[in-house]
């Protein structure tokens, strides 16, 4: 089978034909006069035979271009409406979200009722997932992943600056055991979560030399183990942004200014080859701009 000509062959030819002009055709593409030049008579030479009269002040189809014209003029009005179609569905439909647990219950959960008010034709499905990959499966739309940010054939985005702060509630400032200095931590319970151990790192970072073992109950999420310290189980090294909203209603307060940061980040990520179409970039700047309005808000901008 002989392999149709380049497309973007048959686009030059289409708009010279249309306006009976090159240069109006290059205007028309953003290019050259001499590209679609060139265009055209790459098109003619492949197949075979002249499809303009090219006279010193104008332009003329033959009958052959004509005849080819109109057809090619039909075929490309086709596929764009074809394509049109198929982006007004991509901008509709399910979008199915993977997140980790923490970070939908605390964080995005909260605001989906804004996504929802503002794009009522997509409905995301949010779908719980503990481990990074670092691929998505087939039935997940855009992901949101812990890390460094670096996930092959993935486009990433940071979403916040983070950092691991030490909360509590406020019945233990309040209690029998004083929370003034850093060395008045470990005569608390003190809470941990079973991905890290943070809490080494804090106190080495603020020159305190503790145990190699730190005792304290361990949680599978930081959702559960801010939850323990609201009830006041506890002091828990939580992270700023899973933290925040229980700071904000005062169920948790910040002990200490001194905060440890952290490499890690979330990151929304998806497909490079879909990150600029449909609803995937509608969720993604939705997301990215809701972001930066609230770390502008939180720095008092």
């Amino acid at each position: 089978m002989r392999k149709l000509p380049p497309l973007n062959a048959l686009k030059s030819f289409e708009a010279a034909a249309r306006h009976l002009s090159f240069t109006k055709a290059a205007e028309e593409l953003f290019v050259t006069q001499a590209a679609v030049s060139h265009q055209v008579k790459a098109l003619e030479d492949y197949l075979g035979m002249p499809l303009f009269l090219r006279r010193n002040r104008s332009l003329l189809l033959t009958e052959s271009g004509q005849n080819y014209y109109l057809d090619i003029r039909s075929i490309l009005e086709q596929l764009t409406q074809a394509t049109n179609k198929l982006m007004l569905a991509s901008e509709r439909g399910s979008l199915t979200v993977s997140v980790p647990p923490s970070f939908a219950i605390l964080w995005l959960v909260p605001r989906l009722s804004l996504f929802h008010d503002t794009y009522p034709d997509i409905d995301v499905r949010i779908k719980a997932v503990d481990e990074v990959t670092g691929s998505l499966t087939d039935n997940v739309d855009v992901a949101i992943y812990y890390g460094r940010g670096h996930w092959p054939g993935l486009r990433s985005y940071k979403l916040h600056k983070e950092f691991l702060l030490p909360v509590c509630s406020p019945r233990l400032l309040d209690g029998a055991k004083v929370l003034r200095e850093p060395e008045h931590l470990l005569e608390h319970t003190l809470l941990h979560e079973e991905t890290r151990n943070a809490w080494k790192d804090w106190f080495e970072m603020v020159n305190l030399e503790v145990p190699a073992r730190i005792k304290g109950p361990v949680f599978s999420h930081s959702s559960l183990s801010l939850k323990a310290a609201v009830h006041g189980q506890g002091i828990a090294l939580a992270n700023s942004v899973l933290a925040k909203p229980e700071l904000d209603s005062g169920h948790l307060v910040k002990i200490f200014d001194t905060v440890l940061p952290t490499s890690d980040a979330f990151h929304l990520v998806c497909r490079e080859s879909q990150a600029d179409i449909g609803k995937i970039a509608t969720f993604r700047n939705w997301l990215l701009t809701l972001v930066e309005q609230e770390e502008t808000e939180s720095n008092g901008g």
